[in-house]
């Protein structure tokens, strides 16, 4: 059995491997930082610590429901990185038969976003490689961004109250 933090982004269900998931919290204020691409939203700090902001409705293309959003705070490699998402459902805990391998193509999600997709009481759930949400480049201008956020500490503007 997989377990995965099971959530929503408008009207589809996504699930993350439990084991990346740090922590779930409510949103909060944020800081815009310019030149990245529209869906990395800025930065947050969540106990003391930089953390980027990805609003993974616009990664995928969707509209907010302005519903009970909530950020998932996920490993990143060495870092941690925060998923704005619409909602969470529920920990979901998922047997082998109950995965299957990503279709080359499935509602538009190009499968290097895909690790599976997961059946489970007539519903699917399309499981996230969140190692693959951001391309070498958009990497590197999240790294670049960062490192000058923590050098100077200055010129971060603030984007969004909530």
């Amino acid at each position: 059995m997989q377990k995965f933090a099971v959530f929503t982004i408008a009207d589809e269900t996504f699930g993350i491997a439990i084991e990346r998931v740090v922590e779930i919290i409510r949103t909060q204020k944020f800081f815009s930082l310019p030149g990245l691409p529209d869906f990395l939203s800025g930065v947050m700090s969540v106990r003391g610590a930089v953390i980027p902001l990805v609003d993974l409705r616009r990664r995928f293309g969707k509209e907010p429901s302005g519903k009970k959003e909530r950020i998932i705070i996920t490993q990143f490699g060495r870092e941690k990185i925060g998923l704005l998402v619409d909602g969470i459902k529920e920990i979901m805990s998922l047997g082998p038969s109950e995965l299957t391998s990503p279709p080359s193509l499935f509602k538009g999600f190009k499968t290097e976003y895909l690790t599976g997709l997961g059946k489970k009481d007539g519903m699917i759930i399309i499981l996230l490689n969140i190692d693959n949400l951001l391309t070498s480049e958009e990497k590197i201008m999240l790294k670049e961004s960062m490192g000058l956020i923590e050098e100077s500490g200055a010129g971060i503007k603030q984007a969004d109250q909530r």
